[in-house]
């Protein structure tokens, strides 16, 4: 049963009783027993408030490390590992990633019962955005920039790892279906290997909500994606998964972390998610335009320029691919909430809310004005 007493993000800025139990001392001293050179816990430091897994900050002798735990369902040790040789690689490439901790069998995901471990390095900086919600604007232009910087010096070194797509849907953001001519076939293709979210769907009336809710963006993306270079991406670059040099205006990023996302997209997916996580205050859509920060979506655009070039037809291409970038993802969201955590009703967020609400909402006065404002950037 969940610990009562630990609480995580929900999906209306609240806080709620987690889906999966947290980390307890005796199940991390458990699985140090596999990391002799770090010696037994001394305690449990803290208790992640992200709501999709279960981890902690665990006190060791050298110091600290990171302990996070999935269930069998959402990643096993094939699937997790995936993540683990993409951040190697951009670790070998210089980007400042905690580091992925192997066991005395040098395997990096654990699988104990019904779950898998990983365990990380403590991050480098200070995490600032530790308690922020995903769905929470960047309050400084310069941290806008700042991240701006590092997801383009992260797509450079990305740009040489060459593996194969993630062999799994499951709370991954992934863009077949942006790039199919068709989506509603392309997702029925897919629906035989996902039987959870197939389950789900043939509740609704889902064909028509789909093609409804693609439809003012679709049309002329898939020939113009076609031309995108495939790129292994982040798919989650909000500034919570960034640490910090400081806490001043103008910090540097001194760590990026979380690639629990991470797929094989293309560079402008990872920039335009980027800014659908911050510049856009999607849990208070009621102020408007208030709820629209041109400005951060501007500076990230801005630091990105600084380090990897964007012609004025990738800027309007971003524009153009920002009401739809969350689709796969979305669905996959479905899939996880009604198929592997049974929760009807955070299934229903995910399909009403997030999938076809997000894409509405660019049709309003404010989305608008946020893609018109991105488009001056060209």
């Amino acid at each position: 049963m969940p610990d009562i007493t630990h609480r995580v993000h929900g999906l209306a800025d609240d806080s709620v009783s987690p889906d999966w139990p947290a980390l307890r001392a005796d199940e991390v001293a458990l699985l140090l027993r596999r990391y002799p050179a770090l010696g037994a816990p001394l305690g449990i430091r803290w208790h992640s408030p992200r709501p999709l897994s279960a981890a902690v900050l665990v006190d060791i002798n050298a110091g600290a490390v990171f302990v996070k735990r999935h269930h069998r369902l959402v990643r096993s040790v094939a699937t997790l590992s995936e993540e683990h040789r993409f951040i190697e690689h951009l670790r070998g490439s210089g980007v400042p990633i905690p580091e992925v901790l192997a066991d005395m069998d040098g395997q990096t995901a654990i699988s104990i019962g019904d779950w898998v471990y990983e365990i990380h390095a403590v991050a480098e900086g200070i995490d600032l955005y530790r308690n922020a919600v995903s769905w929470s604007p960047i309050a400084e232009r310069g941290h806008a920039r700042a991240a701006g910087q590092m997801l383009a010096t992260l797509h450079h070194a990305a740009a040489r790892y060459t593996a194969d797509q993630r062999s799994t849907h499951i709370l991954v953001a992934r863009s077949e279906l942006l790039a199919a001519a068709d989506p509603v076939a392309a997702l029925e293709l897919q629906l035989p290997d996902r039987p959870g979210l197939a389950d789900y769907l043939r509740q609704r009336d889902w064909c028509s909500d789909l093609q409804h809710a693609l439809a003012p963006w679709h049309a002329t993306l898939p020939q113009r994606l076609a031309q995108q270079p495939a790129l292994w991406t982040h798919n989650d670059w909000h500034v919570s998964n960034l640490c910090w040099s400081d806490a001043g205006e103008n910090a540097r990023v001194a760590a990026v972390l979380d690639f629990g996302l991470s797929s094989r997209s293309f560079a402008l997916f990872d920039l335009a998610t980027a800014i659908e996580r911050n510049a856009i205050a999607w849990l208070a859509l009621e102020q408007g335009d208030g709820a629209v920060h041109a400005d951060i979506a501007s500076a990230l655009i801005d630091g990105y320029r600084e380090v990897r070039a964007l012609s004025a037809e990738d800027i309007h291409l971003l524009a153009d691919l920002l009401p739809l970038v969350h689709v796969d993802f979305a669905l996959s969201e479905v899939e996880y909430f009604h198929a592997v955590t049974g929760s009807r009703a955070n299934a229903d967020v995910a399909y009403d809310t997030f999938l076809l609400g997000h894409a509405a909402w660019f049709a309003t006065p404010a989305g608008q004005n946020l893609l018109q404002a991105i488009r001056t950037q060209a």
